[in-house]
């Protein structure tokens, strides 16, 4: 049996499990989720290879018709477009359940990163159900190319700080700024003719969608940052690094007495250093800004905190404390009252 025989015979095997057993794809893109998650600094050949697909994948829909007729022409290979349409939705099942467990772990549920979250959840459903993925997603082309651009987004999200060791302000720049790239050829498809104010138009739309996504930071959840513990106290123990009591209201006495300490544990990937803030607001206004520098690697996570003993005199009502990349994207938040 010749070599094209046998890539022939294997694809057609390969075709024909996925589509008897269409879940098996976001089975293992989950489980391999998890999997890195929860060995996030041994698995990030696994992060770097799914991008690079991502990569190839959005590529592949750009050219899909070019490359098509070519290999017919070259190698006189005929590949059904059904075929190819269910190796895409591989990649975005495998991609989006692969990044799910990083972001639900990440998300701060009561905030507007749930939004996000919950779209990406959205996403894996319909690359999961054919109706939708097929006869609702698939010819819209504009939605279409949106969602691979989401996906696309989300992966690099996940993918550049693990391989990188990139910030996360650094990390959001570059997911964006290769979002928008990528989807450049799509946008020139809502103009019929190419000339100066097509090429114009192109820029200032990829320029809108840039910016929008850069306004939109605090809302996405930073992928590869959690709090692994958190803790309001009114005492630290330097030399273990442990806090004291954990309080969750307090009167006006202890708080003026000793102030208060924000104990935060964050894990990171191994090698990031990076810098947080501990903003500390009341009754919704932010009365202080405090940074941190942390640095990934360890498994209970890197234990930092801030003593703030400058409370203003009418110090009672509630408080919070959102601890915040330098990009403005909400790793979590402690919250405490102080009793009149």
């Amino acid at each position: 049996m010749s070599l094209k025989s046998r890539i022939t015979t294997l694809v057609e095997l390969a075709s024909q499990l996925i589509r008897r057993y269409p879940g098996l794809v976001a089975l293992f893109g989950f489980c391999s989720g998890v999997a890195s998650f929860v060995l996030v600094e041994r698995q990030a050949g696994l992060a770097k290879v799914v991008a690079a697909v991502m990569m190839l994948s959005w590529l592949w829909l750009m050219l899909e018709r070019n490359l098509r007729r070519s290999l017919e022409r070259w190698f006189g290979w005929k590949v059904p477009a059904p075929l190819l349409r269910y190796v895409t939705q591989m990649v975005h099942q495998e991609s989006l359940f692969f990044i799910i467990p990083f972001f639900f772990i990440t998300t701060t549920w009561n905030s507007g990163q749930a939004v996000f979250t919950i779209v990406l959840g959205l996403a894996a459903l319909v690359s999961l159900v054919d109706p939708l993925y097929y006869k609702w997603l698939a010819p819209r082309r504009w939605i279409y190319l949106g969602f691979h651009a989401l996906t696309l987004f989300a992966v690099l999200l996940t993918a550049l700080p693990i391989m990188f060791h990139l910030s996360t302000p650094q990390s959001y720049a570059w997911s964006l700024a290769i979002a928008v790239l990528l989807a450049l050829p799509s946008l020139g498809g809502l103009f019929a003719c190419w000339n100066w104010k097509s090429v114009l138009g192109v820029l200032t739309l990829a320029g809108v969608v840039a910016f929008a996504g850069w306004m939109g930071r605090t809302w996405v959840p930073p992928a590869t940052l959690w709090l692994t513990d958190v803790a309001i106290t009114t005492s630290l123990d330097d030399r273990s690094r442990k806090p004291g009591n954990r309080l969750r209201s307090l009167s006006l006495a202890q708080l003026h007495a000793n102030g208060l300490y924000a104990f935060t544990a964050i894990n990171a990937p191994r090698g990031l250093k990076e810098r947080i803030y501990h903003e500390w607001t009341h009754n919704g206004r932010q009365v202080d800004r405090i940074p941190l520098d942390i640095s990934g690697g360890r498994d209970a996570g890197y234990r930092a905190w801030t003593h703030k003993r400058n409370f203003p005199e009418a110090a009672a009502g509630r408080w919070r404390v959102r601890v915040v990349t330098e990009a403005g994207q909400m790793i979590g938040m402690l919250r405490f009252e102080v009793r009149d």
